[in-house]
Formats: C-alpha cells, sequence, structure tokens
C-alpha cells in the first residue's frame, strides 16, 4: 500500500463510535491512507458508556471523526439507524450533498451480542429478529444505496462486510448472532458476483476475539484466558490490527480479492 493511496475516496464506516471498537479502527486507518470518512453510530446514551469512555471525555462517533481529522481526512459524524430505510437513504444522501461521492463502505454495524445471548427456547423473537435488522438488513440497506451511488459514478468501489468466526462456526447459546454472521458470508458472495462487472469488490472480514468495548462482558479473567489458548499465536486480536485488514481490503493491491470471507482469529478457526 502507498502513503496516501485513497486520497481523494470517500468511505462510510457504519458502527464507528466506539473508542474500543473496530469501526473506529478502519475508520482511523483509511484516513490514515488518505480517505475522507463518513462515521456512523446510534447516538448512545453517554450514561452507557464504558468506564474509559467516560473517563476520557469521548464522544461517540464526534470523537471517532476527531481521530480522523487528526490523520489529515475530512470526516462527517452522523447518528443512523441502518435499519430504517429512510435513515440509510439520508446518510447517503448527506454524504453527497457533502462530499460528492462514495467509493468504500465497511458495514460494521451489528447489535450487541450480550443481550441475545441464550439458549434457542429461551431467546425472544423481538431480540432474534433485532439483531437481523441491524447486522443484516442493515448490510443490505447500506449496500444497496452505496451500489447504486457507485454504479452511477462509473469508477467503481469496495465493499467491506463485518462478520465473524461466528459466521463460519456455530456454537450454544448464539443462534442470534450466528444466523446473523452467516448470512453476511452468503450476502458477501452474491453482491460480488453482482457488483463485479461494475467494477466493485465485496469481501467479508470474519474476526475472532478482537479486544473490544464489545468484547468486556467476557471479561479479561479465566474466559479471556480460555479463549486466547484457543488460538494457534497464544493471544486475542486487536481493533487496530483487525481495522488495518480492512484497509487493506480498500486498496489496489487487494484488487483480485473478491467474493471472500477472510479469517482474522489468530487460528482459532482454520480453513482450506
Amino acid at each position: 500500500m502507498s502513503d496516501k493511496e485513497l486520497k481523494g475516496k470517500v468511505a462510510i464506516v457504519t458502527g464507528a463510535g466506539r473508542l474500543r471498537g473496530i469501526g473506529r479502527a478502519a475508520a482511523v486507518e483509511l484516513a490514515k491512507l488518505g480517505a475522507d470518512v463518513v462515521i456512523t453510530g446510534t447516538g448512545r446514551n453517554p450514561d452507557r458508556y464504558p468506564n474509559d469512555e467516560k473517563a476520557s471525555g469521548w464522544k461517540d462517533v464526534e470523537s471517532t471523526a476527531d481521530q480522523v481529522r487528526a490523520e489529515g481526512g475530512r470526516a462527517l459524524p452522523l447518528v443512523v439507524d441502518v435499519s430504517d430505510p429512510a435513515a440509510v437513504q439520508t446518510m447517503m444522501d448527506k454524504t453527497i450533498e457533502e462530499f460528492g461521492r462514495v467509493d468504500i463502505l465497511v458495514n460494521n454495524a451489528a447489535y450487541a451480542m450480550e443481550p441475545a445471548l441464550g439458549h434457542i427456547t429461551e431467546v425472544s423473537p423481538e431480540m432474534f429478529q433485532r439483531v437481523q435488522d441491524v447486522k443484516v438488513m442493515g448490510t443490505f440497506l447500506c449496500t444497496q444505496v452505496a451500489a447504486r451511488s457507485m454504479i452511477e459514478k462509473g469508477e467503481g468501489g469496495k465493499v467491506i462486510n463485518i462478520s465473524s468466526a461466528a459466521g463460519k462456526r456455530g456454537t450454544p447459546n448464539t443462534l442470534a448472532y450466528n444466523a446473523a454472521c452467516f448470512a453476511l458470508i452468503g450476502m458477501t458472495q452474491s453482491m460480488a458476483r453482482e457488483l463485479g462487472s461494475n467494477g466493485i469488490n465485496v469481501n467479508c472480514v470474519c474476526p475472532g476475539t478482537t479486544d473490544t468495548s464489545r468484547t468486556d462482558f467476557y471479561g479479561r479473567d479465566d474466559f479471556w484466558a480460555q479463549r486466547m489458548a484457543g488460538t494457534a499465536i497464544g493471544r486475542n486480536g486487536t481493533d487496530s490490527e483487525v481495522g488495518a485488514f480492512i484497509a487493506y481490503l480498500c486498496t489496489e493491491a487487494s484488487s483480485w480479492i473478491t467474493g471472500q470471507s477472510i479469517n482474522i482469529n489468530g487460528g482459532t478457526v482454520m480453513e482450506l
């Protein structure tokens, strides 16, 4: 990757408002390569921020936007419900109004895993549906409006869907999350087939256990150590590692990669 390779490109990164999060890290890495970035989040209640965010005066998407600007990129922070078609269209309209184009879409928004954990006999239909609405419907809606714009512009583009190791291997008590993550892998293949002739690469990133605020419910003691021991290299991942890999998939160096769902997990799931 060359320095500032993405200069002049515009990226949208959904679910990018957390201090410790893959979306924030991806937004910053894209800015390091020269991209301007639209950053979306849900407008979280500050009373529910993790302690490190409260202590640092973190301001959700506004703070991620500050980090993008610190790397030299322009930033547009937006509060968006990605499961709402009207909100997604407004996001795209504001992106075009502000920057005139979109070249990269990172579909990172997801509903928290912890509230949806439970045996199949106990998970409510409403909770199951909410997980699908954010991760699956949100990915569909955001990709639909971004692809329309990319096709109209005629200069290709990159779409990166964020699934998980949970999209490669089912586990007990994670049915809703597994369903959404597996869906993204199939969607990635379909999107890649449909959009390839327009010069649009579509890939999926499947992280393993990553140190973000979304995994705080695991704790960082015995269970965390068990997760580390389950990797081939003896540690869990960081948001910056996953963010840098997402940025790589948005560069010319990855131009012959499409339709793939790529593991970044320390070797917990290995495939041919």
